[in-house]
């Protein structure tokens, strides 16, 4: 514990917590107590700058307090509503986000997962009902992230999530990101959605091609297959655009967001086309606790914050800078392999382990996150400022050389045996 300065109330904390939570996070041993715009504090005094945002979904930050004054004003209306009755703040936001999409209609949830799985139903209802042949096939990517709920664990293309849990849902093919003759050869008329990330988040950082996006359009208009493209990461502003789709020309029928939109509270949402807007009808779909009125309300207020402190145009500025800085470390340090990413949804990929230097990182003050081992995935808030960037960067410059220069000390001793 000394190494990430906790003290003796802290680890009573952390030892409830090993006997009574399941331990299914690999979670580092600091406990945290509060936070306030870019940084978290812990129970024991230490300051930490956050590069992770609740693995994206604190887009603005921590305490911002516009969010603290309208979750505080509508706790004290209505919190949660039967969906069976309406409420001011669900229409307001679907409208919202269907003018900002050009979507026609959405459908609340409570997480990306819970989306994934209402957009898998939609896709199968779909083909039911305009096709009379069997169209059963969902065409998924090597290495994307959907969920951990079975549907949605059943369309990740990663063995380490599904194996344990299989065999999943059947009628699924993988295809590998920008592979476009593997997509042509997967999509035909038994497909009904081909499923993709613009931007791959937790499979390392990826953006996919243009073409190959547009190809994925092609093929479904073709076979008569809905595209549907999940941008619970990637999407509300976390590339500089609303969308990240936006950047590629390429229109889906069906747009699955969640993350920053409920400011913290569960929120995800299921964004259809005018053609799929009544294809669930009644009672076939639902979500007692989706789209409650704290939720929505809070995504509307988070929607106005990024519109009225302009930052979109924020994002993209200061992504630029640390994509540059990342940039610079890749041709400097002889353990970086490639930066990667758009907006502020970056990547170093690294040819060695993650975590120690993230735990390194942590004792110092800098909160960094990990993906598929070796990859620094950065999911900053959006006010995130170039000092922030520059006072991270030195940090890894510097455990960068200490990590390079110890690991060849490894390979002279293992050379001399």
């Amino acid at each position: 514990m000394s190494f990430f300065h906790q003290d003796d109330h802290a680890q009573h904390i952390l030892d409830r917590d090993s006997a009574h939570l399941l331990p299914v996070y690999a979670r580092y041993p600091v406990v945290m107590d509060h936070g306030k715009g870019v940084y978290l504090y812990d129970t024991s005094g230490n300051r930490y700058l956050d590069l992770m945002a609740g693995l994206g979904v604190n887009a603005l930050g921590h305490a911002h307090p516009r969010m603290v004054a309208a979750m505080a004003d509508q706790a004290g209306q209505m919190v949660h509503l039967s969906p069976q009755y309406a409420s001011r703040y669900p229409g307001e936001l679907g409208e919202r986000l269907c003018d900002l999409s050009g979507m026609k209609g959405v459908f609340y949830s409570t997480g990306g997962s819970e989306a994934v799985e209402g957009a898998l139903k939609l896709a199968r209802t779909h083909a039911r009902q305009n096709y009379a042949h069997s169209k059963l096939e969902i065409v998924a990517l090597y290495g994307s992230y959907h969920g951990r709920t079975y549907g949605s664990l059943s369309v990740t293309g990663q063995d380490k999530y599904r194996l344990d849990f299989g065999p999943g849902l059947p009628h699924v093919r993988f295809v590998h990101r920008n592979d476009i003759a593997g997509l042509r050869g997967a999509v035909s008329d038994a497909t009904a959605a081909v499923l993709m990330e613009p931007l791959l988040g937790e499979g390392g950082v990826h953006v996919l091609d243009n073409e190959f996006l547009a190809e994925a359009r092609t093929l479904a208009t073709k076979h008569g297959a809905l595209l549907i493209f999940d941008e619970i990461q990637s999407g509300l502003g976390r590339t500089g655009t609303w969308f990240a789709f936006e950047r590629t020309g390429v229109k889906p029928d069906v747009l699955i967001l969640g993350k920053p939109l409920g400011g913290g509270i569960p929120l995800s949402a299921l964004l259809v086309n005018e053609e799929l807007f009544d294809s669930f009808g009644v009672a076939k779909h639902g979500s007692t606790l989706g789209g409650s009125p704290m939720a929505c309300r809070l995504g509307l207020e988070f929607l106005s914050i990024v519109d009225d402190e302009g930052l979109l145009q924020q994002v993209s500025e200061v992504g630029e800078y640390l994509f540059a800085g990342l940039k610079e470390l890749e041709s400097d340090s002889p353990l970086a392999v490639e930066a990667r990413g758009l907006g502020l949804l970056l990547g170093l990929e690294l040819n060695v382990p993650m975590r120690p230097l993230a735990e390194q990182a942590l004792a110092e003050g800098v909160m960094l996150n990990s993906v598929q081992g070796n990859v620094m995935r950065f999911l900053p808030s959006f006010l995130l400022q170039r000092e922030h960037v520059d006072h991270a960067m030195e940090l890894l410059r510097r455990l960068l050389k200490v990590s390079a220069a110890e690991e060849h000390a490894e390979q002279l001793a293992a050379a001399a045996v």
